[in-house]
């Protein structure tokens, strides 16, 4: 079974390595190249990740060159910076999204009672419905069931209720 591979430098940037691979006879398919056969096909792959690594080394020479750089002009790297939420902080950031969910659930709310009370019992059906209407879905994907009945229990509107109740 051969060793199937999109690009030559996404196995290897190491010369040693490939080397290693065609002494083992691994059978390697490398999609940016053709088929890799013989003598010269060794030597080409050879080449092929010669090059791969010097651009590794070229890289990794200017990323510290750079971050020496940034190092030299003051720039903290790296690391803890030591910002912290206070339990205080990340209740405010929970009790606000909360209150982003209520909001929506309660703006949408009629929409679903409306569903409900045309016949459209199922969460899917509910769903499907939103979905003809245009209506976004939270993260802008589309409804499922599981996010109309969340939906319902934001706006605290049991799914078993009546469609007059709300």
């Amino acid at each position: 079974m051969p060793l199937v591979v999109a690009k030559v430098d996404r196995l290897t940037r190491s010369v040693a390595f490939l080397s290693r691979l065609l002494e083992a006879d691994v059978d390697g398919r490398f999609a940016d190249l053709p088929m890799i056969e013989g003598a010269t096909g060794k030597f080409l792959l050879q080449q092929m990740a010669a090059v791969a690594e010097l651009e590794a080394g070229m890289i990794s020479a200017r990323t510290k060159a750079a971050l020496a750089a940034a190092k030299r002009r003051g720039v903290k790297l790296g690391g803890d910076r030591g910002a912290r939420l206070t339990d205080k902080a990340r209740a405010a950031g929970r009790a606000a999204v909360q209150e982003r969910v209520r909001d929506r659930a309660l703006d949408l709310a009629p929409t679903i009672q409306e569903f409900r009370a045309s016949g459209c019992e199922s969460l899917r059906a509910i769903a499907a419905g939103l979905e003809e209407r245009g209506i976004p879905a939270a993260r802008g994907g589309k409804w499922s069931a599981v996010q109309v009945m969340r939906l319902l229990e934001a706006a605290a509107v049991p799914f078993g209720a009546s469609a007059g109740a709300a």
